[in-house]
């Protein structure tokens, strides 16, 4: 080895050495701790630059908790939601099906009592900023609603017919005062939600798996018509689908296969109805059922 490799090396170890755990140091760190102590008392708290510093922090505090409030109030609706599609999934095995019709519609009055609270945080805000934080519980609210609107009418309710149930007026003085919002803005008379078109597919999207299922049960509970109602129905909303195709968010466009995999089978069940559904009991077809749509989920890979 030459003298110059040698020194280089040595050079280089000696720099190395400088810095603990074997790193070099940084430049600031050659300055006395004592010092940059004494730099910081000097800052005039009182400066125009730490001034504007304490408003951006408090602005970002502020909406940070307002995010978080947000996000809570979409869990609950989101929960609300949920209990709703499962009261509503006892229509077809009740003896009364108008009072689950009217259980469920005081439900999705309490989750619109919490949508109007989410409209109360978001005066005088861009919805787009917090959109993240409310769009699962609207998806899940779209859903409830469009499937209680099936039930009733056998159609799908339209994104402005959910917007209108969604306008609220300040008659309820006791709940306005409870609201969670810490803004400063007072506001009166009416507030809104819209949801929006994105929310409305996506929710739409999860009707077709809750339709599925109330094919089987339907189908369980010796319903012959109603398995190819939703069979024609389903069939329109996956063609509406196909026409957004990839050109839609992703989220429309990854929800378009499990649209497919739900339309495959209520065909599958008209099918069975249509060739064996005289050969088979009808206690029994709810089974045949559930046993094909386990083989169709195998065949696709589904867990």
């Amino acid at each position: 080895m030459s003298g110059k490799e040698g020194n280089g090396e040595s050079s280089t170890c000696s720099a190395l050495s400088q810095g603990s755990g074997g790193f070099r140091k940084r430049k600031h760190d050659n300055f006395p701790h004592g010092q940059r102590r004494e730099e910081k008392e000097n800052v005039n708290p009182s400066s125009a630059v730490m001034t504007s510093f304490k408003s951006f922090q408090l602005e970002l505090d502020t909406r940070h908790d307002k995010y978080e409030r947000l996000v809570k109030l979409s869990r609950d609706i989101t929960i609300e939601s949920k209990r709703t599609i499962f009261l509503l999934h006892r229509f077809t095995s009740a003896p009364n099906g108008e009072e689950i019709l009217s259980e469920s519609e005081v439900k999705l009055d309490a989750v619109r009592r919490k949508i109007k609270q989410v409209a109360q945080e978001l005066v005088g805000e861009d919805m787009y900023q917090f959109h993240r934080a409310i769009s699962p519980g609207l998806q899940e609210y779209v859903e409830a609603v469009s499937f209680q609107y099936f039930i009733k009418t056998r159609s799908l309710i339209s994104v402005e017919e959910i917007n209108k149930q969604l306008v609220f007026t300040a008659e309820d003085r006791g709940e306005t005062a409870n609201t969670t919002s810490n803004s400063h803005e007072k506001p009166a008379g009416t507030w809104s939600l819209k949801v929006t078109p994105v929310d409305y597919l996506l929710g739409v999207a999860d009707l077709t798996g809750e339709l599925m299922r109330l094919c089987i049960s339907s189908v369980g509970n010796g319903d012959i018509d109603t398995p190819f109602e939703l069979s024609q129905f389903l069939r329109q909303i996956y063609d509406g689908f196909t026409f957004i195709g990839n050109t839609g968010p992703y989220e429309v466009s990854k929800k378009l296969y499990t649209l497919k995999q739900s339309l495959a089978k209520v065909e599958n069940a008209c099918y069975t109805l249509k060739v064996r559904g005289s050969e088979i009991p009808k206690h029994m077809l709810a089974d045949v059922f559930s046993t094909k749509t386990e083989m169709i989920d195998q065949e696709e890979g589904l867990p």
